[in-house]
């Protein structure tokens, strides 16, 4: 078994895998950008609709007005969240980061090319469910990867042995 080159077909597919969101994330974007400007599409009553927001604050519209700031952190922490997935080793440590990493650049890339210009762009959020805030692929993909990192932290506590020592 060639070790180096499981780990670099597992850097590829990781790779692949947070590509694949981000260019999700953005071709609906740029769907809903166009497709729901006019007027929101209903898909069950008016409780679960496809409608356009901008959002220029962080999750949940929160932090609006300082979305320069959120620009840098968000590249601050993809940065931490590409070195810590190079360093995971757990499969599903490694799809949770590769969600949320995926996500968080798709929203980025919102920050860096969206009106109204570079590091002040909005996201643009457009699945609304109920009255729950409005949101989009990105922020799906890293809500998932957040529960699962939860989820898989928790399991690794049950594991650990009780008196917090590991067995040789």
């Amino acid at each position: 078994m060639n070790v180096g080159a499981d780990a670099s077909r597992a850097r590829v597919g990781v790779a692949l895998g947070v590509l694949a969101i981000v260019g999700a994330d953005q071709a609906t974007k740029s769907w809903a950008a166009h497709a729901l400007a006019d007027h929101p599409i209903n898909i069950i009553g008016h409780g679960v609709q496809l409608a356009l927001t901008r959002n220029s604050g962080s999750a949940f519209s929160r932090f609006q007005g300082i979305t320069p700031v959120l620009a840098l952190l968000a590249v601050g922490i993809a940065i931490v969240l590409a070195r810590t997935l190079r360093r995971a080793t757990d499969r599903w440590m490694i799809g949770a980061l590769a969600l949320v990493l995926g996500g968080a650049i798709g929203n980025l890339v919102d920050r860096f090319v969206r009106s109204p210009g570079f590091l002040r762009g909005e996201v643009i959020d457009f699945v609304k469910v109920g009255s729950f805030p409005v949101f989009n692929v990105a922020d799906s993909a890293i809500t998932i990867g957040a529960v699962v990192l939860v989820l898989r932290s928790l399991r690794e506590r049950g594991d650990a042995p009780a008196d917090g020592m590991t067995g040789a």
